[in-house]
């Protein structure tokens, strides 16, 4: 039976550097984005042409001139949620067994909180969302994925954390951060407010 899967790779795992584009304009992250022909931490196995052709997939929308999105934590559904969107997939291609790719961080509300996330040192994964079906052994078969968004480490395999937005909004001060983090978009000034609301946001996460 078809079912969702999600494949996290934490920061240092996908090898995943953080840069400015040439032009200085955009902040990216390169690296590993989904592995094959090994077990994960889920205990599924993804073989190398369920990951060529899962890259060939997302080669293909974006040569179509697709905008491949995807979002800050995942949500639980397969679709992508524009008010959630952070960054944009701009390249993906096949190494040995496993596919790399690159995306750029959005001037979305998601994205500049992603962006202060990274540029104050925090160091966030990547994870693949898709579909397919998994026999006993683990082994993934009929593979097709959606996207890969930018996650936090779930605490244990398959247990994500409660997406960002949803935490803000349940927060006391959270809507603030959202608000700041869309005026960025329109006012660079704001950069500051919103870093520092953020530092506070983390603190009051990590005290719970």
């Amino acid at each position: 039976m078809t079912r969702k899967l999600y494949e996290y790779y934490s920061h240092d795992k996908a090898n995943l550097l953080v840069e400015s584009s040439e032009d200085g304009k955009n902040l990216v992250m390169s690296g590993l984005f989904i592995q094959g022909d090994v077990k994960n931490q889920n205990g599924r196995v993804y073989p190398t042409n369920e990951i060529a052709r899962a890259v060939k997939s997302i080669q293909d929308r974006l040569s179509e001139g697709e905008t491949v999105l995807g979002e800050l934590d995942h949500p639980e559904e397969l679709q992508i949620n524009l008010d959630r969107c952070s960054h944009m997939i701009t390249s993906m291609e096949m190494q040995d067994a496993n596919g790399y790719g690159k995306l750029k961080l959005l001037d979305t509300p998601m994205g500049n909180i992603a962006k202060t996330l990274l540029t104050s040192g925090a160091k966030l994964g990547v994870s693949s969302r898709g579909s397919g079906n998994v026999n006993e052994s683990g082994r993934v078969s009929d593979f097709d994925i959606v996207t890969v968004d930018i996650v936090a480490q779930p605490s244990a395999p398959d247990a994500y954390p409660k997406a960002i937005r949803e935490s803000l909004f349940n927060m006391q001060g959270g809507g603030v951060i959202h608000d700041i983090a869309e005026a960025v978009t329109h006012d660079k000034g704001a950069q500051k407010h919103l870093s520092r609301e953020i530092l506070n946001f983390i603190r009051e996460l990590n005290l719970k």
